[in-house]
């Protein structure tokens, strides 16, 4: 009966689009028009607050409970990602066994818009008995939060966007707001490169891009194709098709590439000869051909190829000793494109 009684109750009344455009536009405008009044309420509390995580010899732990908790796991997940070692602590599960996970050396950042939770409270003390800084952002800088942390963040708004102004909307974007710019201070500070991101993500495409070299995706050994100038035709072409990369490669007798055989070449040698079939490798081979270093980023080698509209290059060593096959089918199975 009371799920029947609440149903009616929440029932959907009827609504214009443009009147749905307008809500969608007024919450983005509450939530905008709270980040300007952050903005401009950032001071010397945010400096020492940066100061204090790049001088922090531990982690960073932060903390929060409810709407505020997740805002705090995805600011955790952000320092970590940026260069700041930082994890995330549920503020009622510390005050059972969690609170084990600080140790000496690390700060705590404490979310809570009221200041007022008992949970975080609690933990707050717990960090300080174990001579713990702490950095709190709150949305009410008179709260026991903001007075008991050594620093504190005024992150209030002045209107949740809710009509309501009781669902957590502009306060929740304020604090991880303020949060990103806490992470991101730090990482200029710490001159974090895009190269430091990719191994801080080296399942993800940029990690791929600027991490993958190569050396990881050549085709080396007998997965080469590779035949000698006196191959015969037939021989040459039995290479190509076992091996898969649309090409050959011709070499001397110490393994030197002297030249290439691939698709085009066979088809333009048809062309010009019509019987090949009395002819070798020599015969039909581009000379000189292009080779690429095994230390080169992948996605590197990638625009090469692009850029001279190839789909295979040659790996050699400084000696010009061949030690690899690069296939563009390579790069992208290995998801660098």
């Amino acid at each position: 009966m009371f799920r029947h009684d609440y149903n009616q109750k929440m029932a959907i009344k009827p609504i214009t689009p443009q009147t749905i455009l307008t809500s969608g536009q007024q919450t983005l405008d509450t939530e905008a028009q709270a980040l300007v009044a952050l903005r401009a309420r950032l001071g010397q509390d945010f400096i020492q607050a940066v100061q204090f995580i790049l001088s922090c010899p531990g982690r960073v732990v932060v903390c929060g409970l409810g709407k505020t908790g997740l805002v705090a796991r995805k600011i955790a997940a952000t320092l970590a990602s940026t260069g700041t070692p930082a994890f995330f602590m549920h503020a009622s599960e510390a005050l059972h066994g969690d609170i084990g996970m600080i140790s000496t050396g690390d700060l705590l950042l404490a979310l809570s818009h009221s200041g007022s939770g008992e949970e975080i409270l609690t933990v707050v003390q717990s960090a300080h008995r174990l001579g713990n800084q702490v950095i709190a952002l709150t949305g009410h800088p008179d709260s026991e939060l903001a007075k008991l942390a050594d620093i504190h963040i005024d992150v209030s708004v002045g209107l949740e966007a809710c009509p309501l102004n009781l669902a957590p909307t502009s306060s929740t974007t304020a604090a991880m707001a303020m949060g990103d710019a806490l992470a991101v201070a730090c990482l200029q500070a710490r001159g974090f490169s895009a190269d430091d991101f990719a191994r801080s993500h080296p399942g993800g495409q940029l990690g791929r891009r600027l991490l993958t070299r190569v050396r990881d995706v050549m085709r080396h050994g007998t997965a080469i194709p590779m035949v000698k100038a006196s191959t015969s035709m037939a021989q040459t072409l039995e290479e190509m098709s076992r091996k898969g990369m649309g090409m050959t490669v011709i070499v001397d007798d110490h393994e030197v590439p002297i030249g290439i055989f691939t698709d085009g070449d066979l088809r333009r040698l048809l062309e010009q000869r019509g019987d090949i079939r009395h002819l070798c490798a020599r015969d039909g081979m581009s000379p000189s051909p292009q080779f690429i270093d095994a230390d080169m980023l992948a996605i590197d080698a990638a625009n090469t190829m692009d850029h001279r509209k190839i789909t295979q290059m040659l790996v050699c060593s400084t000696e010009g000793q061949l030690i690899g096959a690069l296939h563009m089918h390579d790069l992208m199975a290995a998801k660098v494109i």
